[in-house]
């Protein structure tokens, strides 16, 4: 039995931790427990030293000590004094009567608004709530499909999760290793493709059923002309000096992202004081929800660092590793094997949960697979979306139940007896966002190049996915080991100024060309060999630059 337990350690510990998340327990605790569980265990099995768990209080101090969580709570708090500073209703009205005239004006009004509040607070809940008050009634007045709204709308909040400055994404740079400005950069193209595609939608919905989603009536349509264009000027305004204050300081290497995070706290708090809005109650309750909010997370995280202190010590981690590189049809294989798995976990899973539990385990395995970690982290932030939008657990349909109408009653402009809208249409009206969702993941897959470009010019995007089986060793020319991508021979000389070929994920190394004078060239560590001495044969490169 104890050979049996010391063999396989690491999958029955994946096992026990499965099992006690689906009894229930909180996740930061079931994660603790485990690891203090299987650590006793270990030890008492002769796997660690009696004073293994001494490596704890540097770990949990490591948490403790990371700036880069700090953007954390200044964008949570930025997020929700925004939500009571008015920007959201000015936004939506303004918006909704520059496009009123058109089919479907109002949910592209919802889109595009819920892609700014995205850019500027970064919080789910504030975007689905501020837009189901403020949108669905307006919608329902003039006609609007139930399931066409209420999806529109909870799907639109969801954007708030890979448009920075995503909390989602400072926690998958953090699991991963990688920047935090990289990961924004590399997430904002995808997440603008994202909102085409439901905008998308919404034009195949008008085109279809066009009384799913009629215009605005002329008579309710006040503003006209250079009037609506000043109110569209003036509530532009604000949002876009905030998304510099945020996201131009941090794209433009002015701020780091917890120095943007908290330029946008003060953006956000001196907004808030112009409109009027600012008080002590406000404040207060921002800041007992940002501390609730952090505390959650930090809970979680420290729970993951108990957990993977057993779990690598038992070499979990290489366990995990050997499974996802071994599944057939190479980084092609894992991709979707992973992406399937995140999807699932997402039906019971949130994202932060998603991040502290699986990110950690199978980011490993795509380094090894010579996949670039920016890429795979914005891939799988994309997919986390869909943990707001599954029915019948997602969060945004939560938050869009709790403000949309439960009983019938009557519109304050026209008097008419309006029904409610019921929980399964809320369900239903999700379940296209959610495939357009997966799509979105099949796109980036297959047009890695709109995340790859968050490198510099010396990096062009991948060309596409190479599907061999693993092999191969590391590769110095990105640090990272090569086990998905075959070397590519040496090119050809080209001439000064054309593009270089395109890498596999950023990370294909080519091979050093032999040096002129006939001696075979050392190891190249990513630069090219610097020609030798004429009284001494050459030697190897070790990173100094080349001449």
């Amino acid at each position: 039995m104890e050979a049996f337990l010391i063999a396989n350690m690491a999958p029955i510990m994946f096992a026990s931790l499965v099992v006690v998340l689906l009894l229930g327990y909180p996740v930061a605790f079931a994660l603790a427990f485990n690891g203090l569980l299987w650590g006793i265990i270990g030890i008492s099995l002769g796997l660690f030293h009696p004073t293994f768990f001494q490596a704890l209080p540097e770990r949990i101090f490591g948490v403790m000590g990371n700036e880069t969580l700090l953007a954390i709570p200044f964008f949570t708090f930025m997020g929700l004094i925004l939500e009571r500073s008015g920007m959201a209703e000015e936004l939506l009205e303004t918006v909704g009567q520059l496009f009123g005239p058109i089919r479907g004006g109002l949910a592209y009004a919802v889109i595009f608004v819920g892609a700014l509040l995205a850019a500027t607070t970064g919080v789910v809940a504030a975007s689905v709530i501020a837009m189901g008050l403020i949108s669905l009634p307006i919608m329902l007045r003039y006609g609007y499909d139930r399931r066409l709204a209420s999806g529109v709308i909870a799907a639109s909040g969801t954007l708030a999760q890979i448009i920075p400055p995503s909390l989602v994404l400072i926690v998958m740079a953090d699991q991963l290793g990688k920047s935090v400005g990289d990961m924004y950069e590399g997430a904002m193209v995808p997440g603008l493709v994202l909102a085409a595609l439901y905008a998308g939608y919404v034009l195949i919905v008008t085109l279809v059923r066009p009384n799913a989603a009629p215009a605005l009536p002329k008579e309710f349509r006040t503003l006209r002309g250079a009037q609506l264009l000043l109110r569209v000027i003036v509530a532009l305004i604000p949002p876009l000096i905030l998304i510099f204050l945020v996201l131009g300081t941090i794209f433009i290497g002015v701020a780091t992202p917890t120095e943007g995070g908290a330029m946008g706290a003060v953006g956000a708090l001196a907004l808030a004081a112009i409109k009027g809005r600012l008080n002590w109650s406000i404040v207060k309750q921002a800041l007992e929800s940002t501390t609730k909010l952090s505390a959650f997370v930090l809970f979680i995280l420290i729970g993951s660092r108990v957990f993977s202190l057993t779990f690598y010590g038992v070499d979990g981690h290489v366990w995990v590793e050997g499974l996802l590189t071994s599944l057939p049809g190479g980084v092609l294989g894992f991709l979707i094997v992973v992406n399937a798995l995140v999807f699932v976990l997402a039906f019971f899973l949130d994202f932060f949960e998603l991040a502290f539990i699986v990110v950690p385990l199978v980011g490993p395995a795509a380094a090894h697979l010579g996949i670039d970690l920016i890429w795979f982290g914005v891939l799988l932030g994309i997919n986390m979306q869909t943990a707001f939008m599954h029915p019948p657990f997602g969060f945004s349909l939560f938050y869009l139940r709790s403000v949309a109408p439960k009983s019938p009653y009557k519109d304050r402009v026209t008097g008419i007896l309006t029904q409610p809208i019921t929980t399964g249409q809320i369900y239903w009206g999700a379940v296209p966002f959610v495939g357009i969702q997966v799509l979105m993941i099949g796109i980036t897959i297959a047009f890695p190049g709109m995340v790859m470009r968050y490198q510099d010019a010396a990096h062009q995007p991948p060309a596409a996915i190479d599907t061999q089986q693993p092999s191969g060793g590391p590769d110095f020319n990105t640090g990272q080991p090569n086990f998905g991508t075959a070397p590519a021979p040496a090119p050809a000389p080209t001439p000064a100024g054309s593009a270089p070929a395109a890498p596999n994920f950023g990370t294909t190394p080519t091979p050093a060309p032999a040096p002129e004078s006939g001696v075979p060239a050392g190891p190249n560590f990513g630069t090219t060999p610097a020609p030798a001495p004429a009284e001494q044969p050459a030697g190897p490169n070790f990173g100094s630059p080349a001449n």
